[in-house]
């Protein structure tokens, strides 16, 4: 009988693991693939070494700082700073037709750039910001509120309001045209007033910190083991079978599996569904480069373009990919203490459409990745240098990819729309942490696992 299982070896269960073990209990996760990661793992691919889904870490404070989730990670887990091996950003930029904003991890450069841009809506941003450092996180107040309308009514530019969505729904908005205005208050704090950084060996240091923590607190890691079923009796949990067969008793379940995709689990005959799955999906062309970015005079971290005064955030329509709009980021470009190799990576991400990706044979699907991967660089390179001339090895990961990392619904890779900000469920003894609890990032995941760890699992 273990005290916790947790379903998924992502980031949230692998940080409720180490929380629980922390405090003697029996903990086992449950991995259906072969590896950790989840979304946020990383492969070898011809030589080189590759992140599935990490561009920056969000949530930068400096080192020694008290206050916010990467302090709070650090001291929850016991790490220390230094552990993570983290360098800041160069610097970013949210590139529109008629406009730039440059930002760093100083808050004061947006600020500067937004009053240079937009002089007549600078008071009206500051305005702004004052409330978004007071929101509550794991308050549901005014979760549910329209952040296109709460921002709307401070800042009346419509150009500014749609660059400052534009990255923040790429990095965390899980609901078409709009967020949450809470949600958008976690990511403006994450992106803008925080900061963005990377370890130089990329998310593999991470995952393997974090496995190596929970082993040596005694917590099992159960690869290949699949759950097929959560056996229930009433409003209970009882037990966990595995899609070998196996079947595990717990006196609780956390699952980082998705709150849709974990009530499927659930045998209890009409489970909670009202909940709609996600529709926001994406396709990343990577190209290896024969020199690092900066040999060709480009410096920035990240670069979110549009190619139009308004920013659509919805799953694509006309075609199997959207290239209006996306994210360009260059591993290479952080503040490392050490020399880069002499190779480089550009990587560009644009939304896609899951079911016609799916929906493609074997042959075709291996033409639309060349096909999008030419059309989602040639996108990019309007906004960066065209770097085409450089590439020497390419690769291409697409909803199909994620699906098979995470089994989230539709490849999306935000969840559901609705979150569930206190982790329960319909059963008094199972809970959710990740995506669909509502912290999005690789330090919004871990302080999900964190959280729902303390809250639901270590009370008794």
């Amino acid at each position: 009988m273990y005290d916790t299982l947790i379903i998924g070896a992502g980031m949230s269960g692998l940080a409720a693991g180490i929380r629980l073990a922390h405090f003697g209990q029996r903990v086992a996760i449950l991995e259906r693939h072969y590896t950790i990661g989840g979304l946020n793992s990383f492969y070898r691919l011809r030589g080189r070494n590759y992140d599935v889904g990490l561009h920056a870490l969000t949530n930068i404070t400096p080192r020694g700082a008290k206050r916010g989730p990467l302090a709070r990670l650090l001291r929850q887990l016991r790490f220390s700073w230094d552990d993570f091996e983290i360098s800041p950003q160069n610097g970013s930029q949210i590139v529109f037709p008629d406009a730039k904003l440059s930002f760093s991890n100083e808050f004061e450069l947006l600020r500067s750039e937004v009053a240079r841009q937009f002089p007549s809506q600078a008071d009206a941003f500051d305005k702004m910001v004052s409330q978004i450092v007071d929101y509550d996180d794991l308050t549901d107040e005014h979760q549910q509120l329209s952040a296109r309308e709460v921002v709307s009514s401070y800042i009346s530019e419509p150009l500014l309001v749609e660059m400052l969505f534009c990255p923040l729904m790429f990095y965390g908005s899980a609901r078409e045209h709009d967020m949450d205005w809470g949600q958008f208050c976690i990511m403006f704090r994450s992106i803008f007033l925080e900061g963005l950084g990377r370890p130089f060996a990329g998310v593999r240091l991470i995952l393997k910190l974090l496995v190596k923590r929970f082993r040596s607190l005694g917590g099992e890691l159960k690869l290949r083991s699949g759950v097929k079923r959560i056996a229930t009796d009433g409003s209970h949990v009882v037990a966990v079978e595995l899609e070998g067969g196996e079947t595990i008793e717990a006196r609780r379940v956390l699952s980082s599996a998705g709150w849709c995709e974990t009530m499927r689990l659930c045998d209890d005959g009409d489970p909670v569904t009202s909940r709609a799955s996600g529709q926001l999906s994406f396709c990343e062309a990577i190209a290896t480069l024969d020199v690092p970015p900066s040999a060709f005079d480009y410096h920035q971290t990240i670069t979110f373009f549009n190619d139009s005064p308004e920013f659509h955030w919805t799953k694509p329509t006309g075609e199997i990919c959207d290239v209006r709009s996306g994210v360009i980021c260059s591993p290479d470009n952080f503040g490392y203490d050490r020399p880069l190799g002499e190779e480089g990576t550009m990587r560009v991400t644009v939304l896609a459409d899951q079911q016609r990706w799916m929906g493609l044979d074997e042959s075709d699907y291996r033409l639309a990745k060349h096909r999008w991967w030419d059309r989602i660089i040639e996108s990019a390179v309007r906004f960066v240098p065209d770097f085409r001339s450089r590439v020497i090895d390419t690769d291409m990961f697409t909803p199909g990819t994620i699906v098979r990392y995470t089994g989230h619904d539709n490849g999306a890779v935000y969840g559901a729309p609705d979150k569930q900000l206190d982790g329960t469920t319909h059963l008094d003894n199972l809970f959710v942490c990740g995506t669909d609890q509502g912290f999005v990032g690789i330090i919004g995941a871990i302080i999900s696992g964190i959280s729902m760890a303390n809250m639901h699992c270590l009370r008794d």
